[in-house]
């Protein structure tokens, strides 16, 4: 895996973290002027954070999640994990890195942005929720369920947007996020991505935030292992079907 791969994939999930935790933060934090701007002001801005981190990661494949890599490993018909790039474990490995090392960055970079409003706010669990998601019913094992259906939804339809002939390009992928948010996130939040959830976690645990509480960990296996189970059944799937 190149230098150059490394770097793409890295600033692709920077950017969607960034883009997807700023919108949340826009319409969550104190005297925000995106204040209420409400669920699918979410599901959008989320969606356009896949749009921008797609475009500009197009040299590693533009996964931006580890449940994408995993189903595109477990996706027999594919060679490659994007032109010139090999699969492997140890270059799954490397996108997983530079997905997390790129998540985090994100999150940092969207808390320098609106550092003011996470000291105005008060309430923690709404600054936990810039970073990272949290179901709105607790229940780990329906929440599981969840985000493997949501993610296998994401990894499946990307896999058939490959055999599809269409002009989309990145839009493609933006508007499937739109979807699947507005569709599939009011249980969860759709986290459908373990970097774009662990990374802004632990960011969250490390930043010296005002007042934040804590960084719910007997809940942050959920959107891992979900979504990556989601993500190989997807690929498996995928294979199977296209």
């Amino acid at each position: 895996m190149s230098l150059t791969v490394f770097m793409a994939e890295m600033l692709g999930t920077m950017l969607l973290t960034l883009l997807g935790g700023g919108v949340v933060a826009n319409v969550l934090l104190a005297k925000s002027k995106g204040l209420g701007g409400g669920t699918l002001m979410i599901n959008f801005g989320w969606g356009l954070a896949v749009f921008a981190g797609v475009w500009v990661a197009a040299a590693s494949g533009a996964h931006l999640n580890p449940a994408v890599t995993i189903g595109l490993l477990t996706n027999g018909d594919l060679a490659e994990f994007a032109p010139g790039v090999d699969k492997t474990f140890l270059i799954m490995l490397a996108y997983f890195a530079s997905q997390m090392i790129g998540a985090m960055l994100g999150a940092v970079l969207c808390y320098l942005v609106y550092k003011h409003h996470f000291d105005e706010e008060e309430d923690a669990a709404l600054k936990l929720a810039v970073f990272a998601t949290g179901p709105a019913i607790r229940h780990r094992g329906w929440n599981l369920v969840t985000e493997a259906i949501a993610t296998f939804v994401l990894v499946f339809v990307i896999a058939g947007f490959g055999k599809t002939p269409h002009e989309l390009g990145p839009l493609a992928v933006a508007l499937l996020v739109v979807g699947i948010g507005a569709s599939l996130g009011g249980p969860t939040g759709y986290a459908i991505n373990p970097a774009r959830d662990l990374g802004p976690r632990i960011v969250h645990a490390l930043l010296p935030i005002k007042n934040k509480g804590g960084s719910d960990w007997s809940y942050a296996w959920v959107p891992v292992l979900g979504p990556l189970l989601g993500g190989l059944i997807g690929g498996v799937g995928a294979a199977a079907l296209f």
